[in-house]
């Protein structure tokens, strides 16, 4: 009962966590649109006569188009997982969430692009609008070997395409935002929409009005086209973090009982370039299922081994203590993700819930072999206890020095900030660095604020990437 309580708290708080958390994604969206929309302003032509119906549609129709084909864009050139853009905006992690914030914009911005095309049929068809006689399409004047005269040929096809890509794309960023959508098939659905990706860039190259390629719109939407077709077809050639993959073999495995958790420990072949405490990598176990975030739960040494430790959350990560042996094929791409434990202040105040564990894991191994790590205190908070793996976290903690406060709700009860603040007396001179539940961290989060910790002393790991 108290495990079920636990979670409907976080569930009701995890909409507050995401306000203070995913202040940088926000500012990366916002201003994203307000270029496009500043680039668009510059070339509209609406306020240069009347302000009718059809020229309010047709500026409507541009607009939208814009901003759909420039989100989808941005969100292509994401899914590849560029590593120089994981400091801009704190981790990979950060940057997914940024890529299916900027698939919900797409998918609104074509679906009003959508409306906006359909509206005069509508309306006529109410007896709300009446079209005046067509007027056959001036000739476009260009340079005998200009490439824009042979696009408008291409007009009719291009709005079939369009308005076919535009369906397929809507239904399928639809099932993406579903959350009990399997994960094998939401995979195989972004294949998809990186063929209807290219479609739509033909569409958007055909139907942009001519004059705008002379311009800064054309200009950018250029790029971001160009960018986001090359990404479209690394990712279906699977070609995305293909210089950061190593293949290697499964060594160990243990599975702690008590918590459902499977340790692995792999060898990889050379080519790991090293990772941070607190990093993850994709991992495949050489199945047909595809790679799988999961976080390094092992400090780097420079022998090419690392471990995870792989909760059973859902059917795959279940079947995985059945299915993998030891000399299993696996194979890694990473590291990614800013949860490095980097930060001004040398105390800190790590809070894991259950799995959440991983990172710290690692960074006690890390701080063991520096010589320790005395100005770290970490809480490790689970709905049910594993004396197993209680016991290697005891050994770990001592080996580095920190100072280890294990809680079970239900002998301990939820933490809170201020009890926190009652076992370290000092925690307004040290950072914080959770990883667990967003709604266990979003409490934390509002309320060592309201005690006067700033923001960006507290650092969170977001553990759904979807």
């Amino acid at each position: 009962q108290l495990h079920q309580t636990l979670q409907k708290r976080n569930t009701s708080l995890t909409r507050q966590g995401h306000t203070a958390i995913m202040k940088n994604i926000k500012y990366a969206l916002v201003i994203s649109f307000l270029v496009l929309t500043g680039l668009w302003a510059m070339a509209d032509t609406l306020l240069s006569g009347p302000l009718q119906f059809l020229a309010v549609r047709s500026s409507g129709i541009d607009y939208t188009g814009i901003l759909a084909i420039g989100a989808m864009s941005l969100a292509l050139i994401l899914a590849t997982r560029p590593v120089w853009m994981e400091p801009v905006l704190s981790g990979l992690d950060k940057m997914y969430r940024l890529h299916k914030w900027l698939g919900i914009s797409a998918l609104v911005a074509a679906v009003t692009h959508w409306i906006w095309t359909q509206s005069p049929g509508w309306l006529v068809g109410l007896g709300l609008l009446t079209l005046p006689p067509r007027r056959p399409r001036a000739p476009v004047v260009q340079e005998a070997d200009s490439w824009l005269p042979a696009l408008g040929s291409l007009r009719h096809a291009a709005e079939g395409l369009g308005e076919w890509a535009f369906y397929i794309s809507a239904a399928l960023l639809v099932l993406a935002l579903i959350k009990r959508f399997p994960y094998k098939p939401f995979i195989q659905t972004h294949k998809i929409l990186a063929i209807t990706y290219l479609a739509l860039v033909f569409h958007s190259v055909v139907l942009m009005k001519t004059d705008w390629w002379s311009q800064p719109i054309g200009w950018v939407s250029a790029v971001l086209m160009v960018w986001g077709s090359v990404s479209a077809i690394r990712l279906l050639l699977k070609r995305a973090g293909q210089d950061r993959r190593v293949s290697g073999e499964v060594t160990d495995l243990e599975f702690l009982e008590q918590g459902e958790v499977l340790r692995v420990d792999m060898a990889l072949q050379p080519g790991w370039v090293g990772h941070q405490a607190g990093q993850f990598a994709f991992v495949s176990f050489g199945d047909k299922e595809g790679p799988h975030p999961f976080t390094l739960s092992s400090a780097w040494a420079q022998d090419n081994k690392v471990s995870f430790l792989i909760k059973e959350l859902g059917d795959y990560t279940r079947q995985l203590r059945h299915t993998l042996k030891v000399g299993s094929a696996v194979r890694v791409e990473g590291p990614y993700g800013q949860f490095n434990f980097k930060g001004a202040h040398p105390r800190q105040i790590w809070v894991a819930g259950g799995i959440g564990i991983s990172p710290f894991v690692a960074r006690l191994q890390a701080l063991a072999r520096q010589g320790g790590g005395q100005n770290v205190d970490l809480f490790h908070c689970v709905s049910v206890s594993d004396a197993v793996g209680d016991a290697k976290l005891k050994a770990d903690s001592a080996a580095a020095q920190a100072r280890l406060h294990q809680r079970v709700d239900a002998r301990d009860g939820f933490l809170t900030a201020q009890r926190i603040s009652e076992l370290v007396p000092d925690w307004k001179d040290a950072e914080i660095w959770f990883c667990g539940p967003a709604g266990f961290g979003a409490a934390l989060r509002r309320d060592f604020a309201a005690m006067g910790l700033p923001r960006n002393h507290f650092h969170q790991e977001l553990f759904n990437m979807r």
